[in-house]
């Protein structure tokens, strides 16, 4: 099971309604941040999933909207009294940018692990998840979108197990990953496994124009969390302009990737209530909906080839 929190889904400026961009992500009690607006530390308190369990943080680029939350993030971390590292990985600048933001943070009681990811992109993984981080286009500046996967590890096969003569007592050890020995043999957790079975992928890119990398991406994806800066059709000019998207365009995207359903969310100060433009983005892609600050997404995993099953609240 994968939990999401859109803590901010304001654009450019916050709103007293909306925060700026942060997606926090929950896998098994552990948790992982996308961006870090201005706004992220309030709205991870009033979320009340926890700072001390947070592992990392990626950044999607370096414009303020997206980043100024870093100093206050930390000292939330310093104050829950963690003493781990935390991981923050981001396009090459990460170095810089990082330290000119902390020059307010005093020494904290963890180290900070900066990752850098050239040009073209980069995988990692952290609380269980894979990620992988590609370039968009916003406007020349490095800027990436992350597709993020859960996998599931095949199913415990009870006649494999009982082909290879394993005790009763040590299923519950293989199925925990462990191997075991029967006699002279050692049986390992991949001998008393079926086919591997569909993980839960979803994809987050805020502050782009619709382009083949993110189009890519989001193949056979459960849940596409997109910008929707600008809901209305006569924005186009300015969409292009400042390198955003529409409502439509993110629908188009979803529609050709028959993606499981479309949450927008980084919304223009514009756009004082996003979903009286939701109608029309329906029209292109029935599953669309607009994201509000602390709304709750849960994606569990899917029966044989058919989408996660998603619940919002």
């Amino acid at each position: 099971m994968l939990e999401c929190c859109t803590l901010g889904t304001g654009g450019t400026l916050p709103l007293p309604d909306r925060a700026l961009s942060s997606l926090y992500l929950r896998v098994n009690g552990q948790a992982f941040l996308l961006d870090c607006g201005e706004g992220t530390q309030v709205g991870i308190r009033r979320l009340g999933w926890g700072f001390k369990c947070l592992e990392g943080l990626a950044m999607t680029h370096f414009h303020g909207d997206h980043c100024t939350g870093l100093p206050g993030l930390l000292l939330s971390l310093e104050k829950a009294g963690r003493e781990e590292p935390f991981h923050i990985w981001g396009p090459q600048g990460l170095k810089r940018v990082t330290e000119g933001l902390c020059v307010i943070v005093p020494k904290l009681s963890f180290p900070v692990l900066l990752h850098e990811l050239p040009p073209a992109g980069g995988s990692f993984e952290i609380i269980g998840l894979q990620i992988r981080a590609f370039p968009v286009d916003h406007g020349g500046i490095p800027c990436f979108g992350f597709r993020i996967h859960l996998p599931r590890a095949a199913a415990f096969d009870p006649k494999k197990a009982e082909a290879l003569h394993v005790p009763l007592a040590d299923w519950k050890r293989l199925q925990a990953g462990e191997s075991v020995r029967v006699g002279l043999r050692r049986i390992h957790p991949e001998d008393v496994t079926g086919s591997p079975r569909k993980g839960i992928t979803m994809v987050f890119s805020t502050d782009t124009r619709p382009c083949e990398t993110l189009r890519n991406a989001v193949t056979d994806a459960d849940l596409l969390i997109l910008e929707g800066m600008y809901g209305e059709e006569e924005k186009r000019p300015l969409a292009v302009k400042n390198h955003h998207m529409l409502f439509s365009e993110a629908a188009e995207i979803a529609r050709d990737a028959d993606a499981g359903a479309l949450l927008l969310t980084h919304f223009s100060t514009s756009l004082e209530e996003p979903e009286s433009c939701l109608p029309a983005a329906r029209e292109i892609f029935e599953r669309t909906w607009t994201a509000a600050d602390g709304e709750t997404v849960t994606l569990r995993y899917p029966k044989e080839e058919e989408k996660a099953w998603i619940s919002l609240c």
